[in-house]
């Protein structure tokens, strides 16, 4: 079916392999967001782009060998987080994993033994998620803040709030475990938590 929409993944894994154009694009249009997305939240948007480009590559030549363990979304994500770690350490700045699921002292009480909040976190009572993000100022202040987390901080936040995948599928694509997983999420979280926290005080964005 070379020129028409492939119905699931086997078809489409079929049609990429059989090298048809359609299956291309298709693929092309349902992940690349995601897989820039996540190549940002490791390098930046100076080496985004190279960064999938690269993926890409290697998608083609590794697609022979796909085995379905995991699914195709997973599969492309992971090949992403793997060519950006690359780039990193090309780079020599790749963070170890012990400095980033490091909780802050700061906010070390409000979390409990599982990494869960203690209590509702109180100036996010005063407003809902829609209003907060309502405001362009926050919204800028919040991606700022993002954009300046430790690498694997930012993927497990975008993998897991703006993509909303499971940890389960998290892990695969970090290659790093759940209990890792959640302490790098609720890292990031509380970063985010500390941001909105100031600006909510002063009108002002910190992201330090």
């Amino acid at each position: 079916m070379p020129e028409s929409t492939y119905p699931n993944e086997a078809a489409l894994i079929k049609g990429l392999l059989d090298q048809y154009n359609a299956a291309y694009r298709q693929v092309i249009t349902a992940h690349q967001s995601s897989m820039l997305q996540l190549a940002k939240s490791f390098v930046g948007d100076r080496y985004a782009d190279e960064v999938v480009q690269e993926a890409w590559l290697s998608v083609l030549k590794s697609l022979p060998r796909f085995e379905g363990r995991s699914s195709l979304r997973t599969w492309l994500l992971r090949i992403v987080a793997n060519e950006a770690k690359s780039r990193l350490r090309r780079e020599n700045r790749l963070t170890s994993l012990d400095a980033l699921i490091a909780i802050d002292p700061q906010f070390a009480d409000r979390f409990d033994g599982r990494g869960h909040w203690q209590g509702p976190v109180a100036s996010w009572q005063a407003d809902s998620p829609e209003a907060l993000l309502s405001s362009e100022q926050m919204q800028s202040c919040l991606d700022e803040t993002i954009d300046k987390l430790p690498d694997l901080q930012a993927a497990t936040l975008r993998l897991k709030e703006q993509q909303g995948l499971p940890f389960t599928d998290i892990c695969n694509i970090l290659e790093v475990n759940e209990s890792n997983c959640r302490v790098l999420l609720h890292r990031a979280r509380t970063r985010m938590y500390k941001t909105i926290e100031h600006f909510q005080l002063t009108g002002e964005c910190c992201t330090s």
